[in-house]
């Protein structure tokens, strides 16, 4: 079921901020949401090998959902490798990917190298749960569900033990993650023709003019994602919206700035 939230912009940022909590408990109520995370809870136990998930479409589905990944259902062969691909070894499939859900997707599973995190079927479920209330989100709005995935993406790029350079390359490989900096900063999409090494320069100034910073140890800071997700949601505001309120989106972008 979809959600709206009744406005969209700025002020439809602000509802979803004020009402979110009460949205995921209600999503995580959901039948539909429920038995997703029943069915994975009581097999992925038993599911030892990438191939024996990839065949499950029910436990793929909410495996892939729960990274955001749920375009790739159809790419079975292709998940299995990323599943089965060693992360310990850097010139591994899963390594050489530039978008690093797949990554954390390997790593969670735990069908390579490594053990299956602690706690997989509440991690799982969890995660699904998030992104199910991000997805019904974007069914009204676009931008607010690539806003809360942003500001959780941020979050977690923080809690990483990467230079920061490694992780700007992480967010310039995460189309939905890359698609808020793009936005906040006012990059176009020729942007993303630039070699690799002067896309970095580039975001990496802009983050210094518009956050003060371009360390994600001061950019996951709770008020300077706020400031990107407020940046992005009000350039985006004053191409999409009526006049009234592409005044008070011009308004924020004066103070951000």
């Amino acid at each position: 079921m979809t959600i709206s939230v009744g406005a969209t912009g700025l002020l439809g940022w602000k509802i979803v901020q004020r009402t979110e909590a009460r949205q995921i408990e209600s999503v995580a109520r959901d039948p539909v949401v429920q038995r997703s995370t029943t069915y994975f809870r009581d097999k992925i136990a038993a599911t030892t090998k990438a191939e024996e998930l990839v065949k499950d479409y029910r436990l793929l589905s909410t495996t892939l959902s729960a990274f955001g990944l749920e375009a790739d259902l159809p790419n079975k062969a292709f998940i299995q490798k990323v599943l089965e691909s060693d992360p310990a070894d850097k010139s591994s499939l899963v390594n050489r990917l530039a978008d690093k859900r797949y990554l954390r997707m390997n790593e969670a599973m735990g069908f390579g190298s490594t053990k299956p995190a602690k706690d997989l079927a509440d991690t799982i479920s969890t995660a699904f749960v998030q992104r199910e209330f991000e997805r019904r989100i974007g069914e009204s709005d676009d931008n607010l569900r690539l806003s809360l995935n942003a500001r959780r993406e941020v979050q977690d790029l923080a809690g990483r033990t990467s230079t920061d350079r490694t992780l700007w390359f992480e967010v310039i490989g995460n189309a939905p993650l890359r698609k808020v900096f793009q936005g906040a900063f006012g990059f176009g999409d020729n942007y993303a023709r630039l070699p690799i090494d002067r896309q970095l320069e580039e975001y990496t100034k802009a983050s210094e003019r518009l956050l003060g910073s371009s360390s994600f140890k001061d950019i996951s800071k709770p008020e300077n994602v706020e400031k990107l997700i407020q940046t992005f949601m009000a350039r985006s505001q004053l191409t999409t919206s009526p006049t009234a309120n592409r005044y008070s989106a011009a308004l924020t972008l004066l103070q951000n700035f």
